[in-house]
């Protein structure tokens, strides 16, 4: 290895930190980059058959209701990231049953997060999401939940393949 590639690795390893916590934002999107990321998904049913969806208002995804997600990080379980995630995101515990749907996600047009394996789990919630994010009327703010009947039209792209989940 020539001595400007290990001086540049050396460079990013500094960067990392503690990659179980998660990488730096701009780390993170230019490994996207580089290799397929995985993730978790999150299909959370209530007694009615009605999914529980959150709003997404971000640069890469852009705006519209999405499956609550997240990324697994080095080292933790997608057991473990679909838990976190449903405290993160709804600020309550879910349990999920049976393996998860793998869905591969190539988006041709992106570079930057344009790869994905995605770890789908059909969950149910053992506490109610919390009602300080709930979304009641009026547009919806990033993080709020809803229940859905249907898939919506507003569904971030990415996610529009879930819409075959809704009864």
């Amino acid at each position: 290895m020539l001595r400007d590639q290990a001086e540049a690795l050396a460079v990013l390893e500094a960067w990392a930190l503690n990659p179980t916590a998660g990488l730096p934002y701009e780390l993170f999107l230019f490994i996207s980059r580089l290799v397929p990321m995985t993730n978790v998904d999150l299909l959370v049913y209530d007694d009615e058959g009605r999914i529980l969806l959150t709003w997404r208002d971000e640069p890469i995804h852009g705006v519209g209701w999405h499956v609550p997600g997240g990324m697994i990080r080095y080292k933790e379980t997608a057991e473990d990231r679909v838990r976190a995630t449903a405290l993160e995101e709804l600020g309550a515990g879910v349990e999920f049953e049976g393996p998860p749907i793998v869905e591969q996600i190539i988006e041709p047009e992106r570079r930057v997060r344009g790869h994905h394996i995605s770890l789908l789990y059909k969950c149910r919630l053992l506490s109610a999401p919390s009602q300080a994010i709930r979304f009641t009327h009026g547009e919806p703010r990033a993080g709020q939940w809803a229940w859905h009947t249907r898939c919506p039209e507003n569904m971030i792209a990415a996610h529009q393949r879930y819409g075959r989940f809704f009864a």
